[in-house]
């Protein structure tokens, strides 16, 4: 694959760190020459809220724009759950957004494992291994795969939660997204937990920054942090990955944080993003 085929074809986004909208995002992403886009929000609502007339909208802006839609990012698990959280209500979530993506013609769901809600370790790890093979085996039923991303939630604590996560589950039905950054804020080297998960790995975000003095992670444009985003591509590379890498910047919108500028603030920086990280993939990727 050339240089330029890898940026056209292997690297897309998510979509609401470029614009709210969803004209604004699918129109982002096509003008910097990339085929794909990966969604989160639309004008700040998660898929699963999208009512039946939205889905078929959405549906057919995403085929007259001409991308593609690798995985739906759901909020399964994230920072704004807790392992307390009704189970119920998460798999319901999951199979509403199950259902966009069979309409979006995707399988991957984007999925975290729990935080904590102040259980000890062991019964924390217990109840989001137990969630985590319930919402598998849904997702089974439902022909889509959940991708775990190392993020909030036990088994994105540790490459060997995650790994313990996989074994305890052992189903094709759960995967990985590996996070380049997120290391930065859960305290752990990103080509050293790489190294351990490389065979589950499905698809690739891209962030880069640094800790402060606090210990606190500073997301940056990709040429200016502290992690060597080409060694982790050319990684992944050489173990035979060839899925997508896609942009989660954090510089502009940070959802965690509630943090967002307005859509000219996160089109430019998100444009100036890209622009500085097609560099960095093209000289990763080689013919």
């Amino acid at each position: 694959m050339t240089a330029v085929g890898v940026w056209a074809s292997r690297v897309c986004g998510i979509g609401d760190e470029a614009a709210p909208d969803l004209v604004g995002q699918l129109e982002l992403h096509r003008d910097l020459g990339l085929s794909g886009v990966e969604l989160r929000t639309i004008d700040g609502r998660g898929l699963h809220e999208l009512r039946t007339g939205e889905v078929d909208d959405l549906c057919r802006q995403v085929a007259a724009s001409g991308l593609r839609v690798p995985v739906l990012d759901t909020p399964i698990g994230n920072w704004s759950t807790s392992v307390g959280t009704d189970l119920d209500t998460e798999l319901s979530v999951l199979d509403r957004t199950a259902a966009v993506a069979h309409a979006l013609n995707c399988r991957w769901l984007r999925v975290m494992s729990y935080p904590t809600d102040g259980r000890p370790d062991e019964a924390w790890a217990a109840e989001s291994l137990r969630r985590m093979r319930l919402l598998t085996d849904e997702a089974r039923r439902l022909d889509v795969v959940l991708l775990h991303e190392n993020c909030q939630g036990w088994a994105g604590a540790s490459a060997a939660n995650t790994l313990r996560l996989l074994d305890h589950v052992d189903s094709p039905h759960l995967r990985l997204i590996f996070d380049v950054g997120n290391g930065l804020a859960y305290g752990y080297q990103a080509e050293e937990f790489l190294a351990e998960v490389l065979p589950f790995v499905e698809h690739v975000h891209i962030k880069n920054g640094h800790r402060d003095p606090d210990g606190q992670a500073r997301f940056t444009l990709p040429d200016s942090g502290e992690l060597d985003l080409a060694a982790c591509i050319r990684r992944l590379e050489a173990a035979g990955y060839r899925g997508w890498y896609s942009l989660e910047p954090h510089v502009a919108h940070i959802p965690h944080l509630q943090v967002s500028g307005d859509a000219g603030q996160l089109a430019q920086s998100y444009r100036s993003y890209a622009t500085r990280f097609r560099p960095i993939v093209e000289a990763a990727v080689r013919p």
